[in-house]
């Protein structure tokens, strides 16, 4: 039940911390002595007290208590007792809890169970132990078990006893630079005292980046308004701190914990995030975890990949499952446009951008898009589409009728009554039908192209080409089409006070959940679902994400932003003004002329609205794929190899097409398949707080003088703003009449916020992505690319949006 910390091998009997310090030692490092309560003891006071009956139905509170009463038996005592007695009289110990769950990749349980400093006598450590059991169970550390999937039947605890460092200066220090992902940095935090004060956030350290070989490359000074201190006979106590004005540690201690460090990753191979002191002069290491969350190494980019990247940090928003990469990402509009390229002879479009570990998507790579022989064949090719697929013929092509017939079939299938063969079949089904979209967009997007240029270049000659937004965005579109729904149901709440009341008073989520009172307005919001419901909410390459029609609360927040300011925008008639306002033109008096003007301004709005037409539609079935995915996590849940039905999207596709029965599955696939979702689980916990699309790194901007933040201009003019920040659809009720909609990305299920938006500022995309073409249709300035806006703009506060200059400025 107790084994010297240099015998500490084996996770399961010595726990996480206690494994990598007996690794440490054994490494050469300077590990301070001490000893390990092993698993086993654990496992005994838990079995005295029947705790296995009680873990997964009691609260955390009850586990707590059984355990702070389990009787310590005379064997653990004596073997505690000898081992305390071998590292002196009374010495003064730090006892550390070591989960068999901690300091796993993706895990690291970084204060999730207690420790106990400066515990002197043996009674006292014993009683220490005891507390340590305990907190395996405190509400945060079975809170980010569940969150990891960490079976609570399975889990035990080690104690560590280690000899205390009663430091100088001690402090935490990362292998590699946790915020820029660098494997060339070195960064060390360091505080007076005990090094708890830095672990618990109750200073602010000095902060030291060293280069690898340990030389000082940034110093921040820290600021500790108290340094912790042992106490005499046990304990700690906090002293104010005196206030040194220089720093603490030297060049040759920096040196020293940055060899330190590089020995750390040598021996475990990858990143370490290490504890350490400093006591009359000597270094020690009292503790080493994986590193977890941190980011991939930066990669330079050139400008060709920044442009990719731009794109790609619109379409990537979350991070994708493995479900993902293997259905929609991977079968679908992604890769319907990789085909569309190479049809036109590029090479290498939407192929080999995502860096994949064991199933997790854990990065992006731009990628390498270069033309192939057929490109000497394109402009042939674009002239003969354009020559015999018209945009304003698309609405008519029979192709589309077959799209929509489809999903509409797909969407009727009773998927609960399906065998199971047959349910796998609706995916294969769903993703056939992008092969329609993709040969239909082959076939008109160069005559969408050859008009919008000509029409470009027309009003460029001219000297009007201020004028192309508002004359390109007369085209009727299923996006105005929703815009205008919205707006008469808006209309519907307005008409009945008892709505409205409900409307102003209630969350979204709480109007929906009151509908049933309102059957005209839930009959109107059926109809909305069924016509528009099937736009994506995130991102139009997943289909982890929730539908528009799944998300009734969303589209509730959009009507609520419509009651009391209806939409004033009318594009249609803004693009007959502009085009009355170009025909003025003393050049184009000839009635011939306007005439030609006439058909070309037509044909772009036609080309135009067939642009984003194409993209209402390539989604039409990705709700039936949804649904058919979360049929069969349901079933993969009945029979056990999943907790819940969204699981299945930790999954790849084959590995779920793969089972011929699942009422049938044998035990070792059901094992295999939920050791999958477990870890992959983990891991994408791991990364949560790491974005797929680094936009740091792509949006990167020199001094821009008064600018708060800035980036790509991509709308003309200056608008004035209250900001409020919307990070996802559930957040579209909060945006007001004349508010700066500020937010990470767009996508078509945003266009709505655009008609009470002053102005828009997005984190992503460029000049060409969806929130830049829709904010010229509408006249509002827009900066696209800003990188960070969402983080340094504050909702509420007054700010200045330059379209023209790409800043955004306070006041």
């Amino acid at each position: 039940m107790v084994v010297g910390l240099d015998e500490a091998r084996e996770l399961s009997v010595v726990g996480g911390k206690g494994a990598n310090l007996g690794e440490m030692l054994r490494a050469g490092l300077p590990v301070p002595g001490g000893f390990v309560v092993t698993t086993e003891a654990y496992a005994q006071a838990a079995e005295s007290v029947g705790l296995a009956a009680r873990v997964r139905d009691a609260e955390p509170s009850e586990l707590r208590r059984m355990l702070a009463g389990a009787p310590i038996p005379q064997e653990l005592r004596d073997a505690v007792a000898d081992a305390y007695a071998k590292l002196g009289p009374d010495v003064a110990v730090a006892v550390r809890s070591s989960a068999t769950a901690e300091d796993l990749p993706g895990a690291a349980f970084a204060g999730q169970q207690d420790t106990y400093l400066n515990v002197v006598g043996v009674d006292d450590v014993l009683d220490a132990v005891r507390r340590c059991w305990a907190s395996l169970w405190t509400d945060r550390a079975v809170s980010y078990r569940r969150e990891r999937r960490v079976d609570p039947g399975g889990v035990r605890i080690a104690v560590v006893v280690q000899q205390l460092v009663d430091a100088d200066v001690a402090g935490v220090m990362f292998s590699a630079d946790p915020v820029s992902g660098r494997r060339d940095r070195i960064v060390v935090d360091a505080a007076a005292g005990l090094g708890e004060a830095v672990v618990s956030g109750m200073v602010t350290p000095e902060h030291y980046e060293l280069d690898e070989d340990g030389a000082l490359q940034k110093w921040t000074p820290g600021r500790a308004d108290v340094v912790i201190r042992t106490d005499a006979g046990g304990g700690i106590r906090h002293d104010t701190a005196a206030q040194t004005g220089g720093r603490l540690l030297s060049a040759s201690q920096l040196a020293k914990l940055a060899g330190y460090a590089r020995a750390a990753v040598t021996h475990f191979g990858r990143p370490q995030d290490m504890e350490w002191a400093i006591a009359d002069g000597t270094v020690h290491i009292l503790q080493a975890r994986p590193m977890t969350a941190l980011p991939p190494e930066p990669r330079r980019l050139n400008r060709r990949e920044r442009v990719q990247s731009m794109i790609f940090s619109e379409y990537l928003p979350v991070r994708p499952y493995p479900m993902d990469v293997t259905t929609w990402l991977g079968r679908g509009p992604a890769d319907m446009m990789r085909q569309i390229t190479v049809y036109f002879g590029i090479r290498g479009a939407f192929t080999d951008y995502l860096i994949e570990e064991d199933g997790v998507v854990t990065g992006f790579v731009p990628p390498h898009m270069r033309p192939g022989p057929a490109i000497l064949l394109t402009p042939f090719k674009v002239i003969r589409k354009a020559l015999r697929f018209h945009p304003e013929d698309a609405p008519h092509d029979p192709r589309l009728a077959r799209l929509l017939a489809g999903a509409d079939e797909l969407d009727a299938l009773p998927l609960p009554d399906l065998s199971w063969r047959d349910l796998l079949r609706v995916p294969e089904r769903a993703l056939a039908l992008m092969d329609l979209s993709r040969d239909m967009r082959i076939d008109y997007l160069p005559g969408t192209a050859i008009a919008v240029i000509r029409l470009g270049v027309v009003t460029t000659l001219l000297g009007r080409r201020e004028l192309l937004a508002e004359l390109t965005g007369g085209a009727p579109t299923r996006t105005a089409a929703s815009e205008r729904a919205l707006a008469d149901m808006a209309e519907m709440v307005r008409a009945d006070a008892v709505l409205r009341e409900l409307f102003a008073s209630k969350t979204p989520a709480e109007v929906v959940s009151e509908l049933d009172r309102f059957p005209e307005f839930s009959s109107a919001l059926d109809a909305f679902c069924h016509e528009f419901g099937r736009k994506e909410t995130a991102s139009p390459l997943l289909v982890s994400p929730p539908t528009l029609a799944e998300s009734p609360d969303v589209i509730i927040g959009m009507v609520a932003g419509f009651v009391d300011n209806p939409p004033q925008d009318d594009r249609r008639s803004r693009s007959d003004d502009a085009l009355a306002r170009l025909l003025r033109h003393p050049l184009l008096r000839p009635k011939w002329l306007q005439r030609a003007v006439r058909h070309w301004v037509r044909a772009a709005q036609a080309g135009v609205a067939y642009r984003e037409d194409s993209h209402f539609h390539f989604t039409a079935s990705l709700p039936a794929l949804r649904r058919a995915l979360l049929e069969i996590g349901r079933r993969m849940q009945d029979a056990g190899v999943l907790d819940d039905s969204f699981d299945v999207f930790h999954l790849r596709w084959d590995e779920v097409a793969g089972n011929h029965d699942v009422a049938t599955m044998n035990q070792a696939t059901v094992e295999r398949l939920r050791g999958l979702v477990v870890a992959r689980a983990a891991r994408r916990a791991e990364l949560a707080g790491i974005p797929v699309v680094d936009v740091r790194d792509v949006f990167r901007r020199g001094n821009e003088g008064d600018a708060v933040v800035s980036g790509a201009p991509a709308g003309g003019g200056t608008a004035t703003g209250p900001v409020r920040v919307i990070r996802e659809a559930a957040d579209f009720h909060r945006l007001q009449q004349g508010d700066v909609l500020v937010c990470p990305y767009t996508n078509p299920a945003w266009t709505p916020l655009f008609l009470r938006a002053a102005a828009v500022v997005v984190d992503t995309g460029s000049i060409a992505s969806h929130a830049a073409i829709v904010a010229r249709e509408y006249g509002l300035p827009a900066v696209m690319g800003t990188g960070d806006g969402t983080a340094v703009l504050v909702d509420g506060e007054t700010v200045t949006v330059d379209g023209t200059t790409g800043r955004v400025t306070r006041g």
